[in-house]
């Protein structure tokens, strides 16, 4: 045993960085606090003052951006940019994220075989061998000083409600907590570390403070349970819900670092001398690392990428149609309340296409925009920004008004304000817009003065009362149709007809088709506070 009285560890935490390699959004050229090139520079001045830090990847790294979309869909020569930044970086280890699976396994593995860093999965089961389906469950890192850190690898597994089965096809996902309680153990008993990192891809089903539920409880987010539930683990390394955390849940140290690259998380663990020749962990600390704090992004890492920077800019830039009318969303809260030019196009578009008489979309952020007078494929991925499929559900009249009721718990009214606004549940823990739809072929008026469960006050189809007993196609988003969303209403309902091909492609394939799109809207619902409705 060495003479030092102690011995400082760093962790470095990447997560649901989303293909944010370059500190842009992609809507416009401004330079953002975001992307992995900013927390480089943060990376590279945390590793000149601990060479032996270690670095993990916590998940979503594949997918989120055009970058990532034009590779999977138009390129895929190379090695992909995911491994490429995760060698340029010097990772030491990645968990698989919900969204790595987006594009298919096919592209998972190759991505898997070009990194020079393990991957870490204990939950995420081959069908046929019983095995850990990709990488290792866990990896012991030795520390210069002879300390030796577990990094066990949990994803959330409520995976299968939002994935295209194709994707996902021959493997079992396995309860994150029980997967966890197994696999603790056995690293207690056949390594006995002298720490045990978690690292997770889920969140917080329960407020870390207070231990109140923040969600109904499907065991998508299992955070909470995992700090109280298992003994043994120093830290949990969490994802997937975009929050900005750093704390302590039953003496377990916690950490989050949003989304985007926005900022890292910095864990530090102060080791002393204890019995029989051994460390024993004395102190646990947790920081945020934030982009912005980068002076500039690590140019030596853009580089590795401007090649497929500069073939998804221009890829953006073409110009595949045009508007008559307006198809702008000045304001998607506004477009929320009652049909839109926007949710009326890709309505229609997903009823073409499937041959559909209802359907439902939503506007998945705050930052949409809708169509100008000229679309280019820019505009395309910057509303549309999940690489969904769509399915067609069929439904009951009266699975069609449950969801409706469901979609209606987005909204509350601001007394002070005298106005609607958005309900606290769909902003915290994390903004869920992309949680409420908008629907076509049915007319109907949603009634916020109404309790809960009693808010569809109206829904009719041609004028006439939706029948709760007669059947109907719905076509919808693939995540939407596995239940996502607390839609469980939807999930295992028949599957009438699936279209494979991502929702992008198809709305930009329609646009190139029509050439001009008019703006059409035929006001067909509209959300109303008590007396408005009248």
């Amino acid at each position: 045993m060495t003479s030092r009285t102690s011995v400082n560890l760093t962790i470095l935490q990447t997560s649901d960085v989303h293909g944010h390699l370059y500190p842009t959004d992609y809507r416009d050229s401004g330079d953002k606090p975001l992307g992995l090139a900013k927390l480089s520079t943060l990376i590279r001045r945390e590793r000149s003052l601990d060479p032996s830090l270690l670095l993990i990847d916590n998940g979503d790294l594949l997918q989120g951006t055009p970058l990532m979309y034009h590779y999977a869909k138009f390129d895929r020569s190379g090695v992909h940019p995911a491994a490429r930044a995760l060698n340029a970086l010097r990772y030491d280890a990645a968990i698989l994220g919900n969204h790595e699976f987006n594009y298919g396994t096919e592209l998972l593995r190759q991505t898997i075989a070009d990194s020079g860093c393990p991957w870490l999965s204990a939950n995420i089961i081959d069908g046929v061998s019983g095995n850990p389906a990709y990488g290792q469950p866990y990896r012991i890192f030795t520390h210069a000083e002879g300390i030796r850190i577990a990094v066990l690898g949990l994803t959330t597994h409520y995976i299968p409600n939002w994935e295209d089965p194709a994707n996902i096809e021959g493997l079992e996902f396995q309860d994150a907590l029980e997967a966890c309680r197994h696999w603790t153990s056995y690293i207690q008993e056949k390594e006995d570390p002298d720490a045990i990192v978690v690292c997770y891809h889920g969140g917080f089903e329960r407020d870390p403070l207070t231990g109140a539920p923040t969600e109904p409880l499907t065991g998508e987010n299992q955070g909470y349970a995992l700090c109280r539930q298992i003994e043994g683990i120093d830290v949990l390394l969490t994802g997937h819900q975009h929050r900005l955390l750093t704390g302590e849940i039953n003496g377990v140290l916690i950490a989050q670092p949003g989304s985007a690259g926005q900022a890292l998380s910095k864990i530090e663990l102060e080791f002393v001398p204890g019995q029989d020749n051994r460390w024993s962990l004395q102190r646990k600390s947790a920081a945020l690392l934030f982009a912005e704090e980068a002076e500039s992004a690590d140019h030596e890492l853009l580089a590795l990428f401007a090649e497929d920077e500069r073939a998804t800019q221009a890829w953006l830039d073409q110009p595949i149609g045009r508007t008559e009318g307006d198809m702008t969303i000045p304001d998607p809260f506004t477009a929320r309340q009652a049909d839109h030019a926007f949710t009326e196009f890709v309505n229609r578009v997903q009823m073409a296409v499937t041959g559909a008489d209802i359907s439902c979309a939503a506007i998945f952020t705050n930052a949409a925009r809708g169509y100008g007078e000229r679309i280019t494929m820019r505009d395309v991925v910057s509303n549309y920004i999940y690489p969904n499929t769509l399915k067609v559900l069929r439904l009951s009249g009266q699975d069609i008004r449950d969801a409706l009721e469901q979609n209606a718990l987005y909204f509350e009214w601001n007394e002070s304000l005298g106005s609607l606004q958005v309900s606290p549940s769909y902003l915290v823990p994390k903004p869920q817009h992309f949680n409420y739809d908008m629907w076509e072929g049915i007319e109907y008026v949603l009634d916020i003065a109404k309790p809960p469960g009693q808010r569809v006050v109206q829904l009719e189809r041609g004028g006439i009362p939706l029948d709760p007993g007669a059947s109907f196609d719905v076509v919808m988003n693939s995540y939407r149709a596995g239940g996502g969303g607390n839609f469980g209403m939807l999930k295992d309902k028949p599957v009438v007809r699936e279209v494979p091909t991502d929702m992008t492609e198809i709305l930009a394939e329609w646009i190139l088709k029509q050439d001009v799109l008019t703006a059409a809207c035929n006001h067909n619902w509209r959300v109303v506070y008590g007396a408005q409705g009248q």
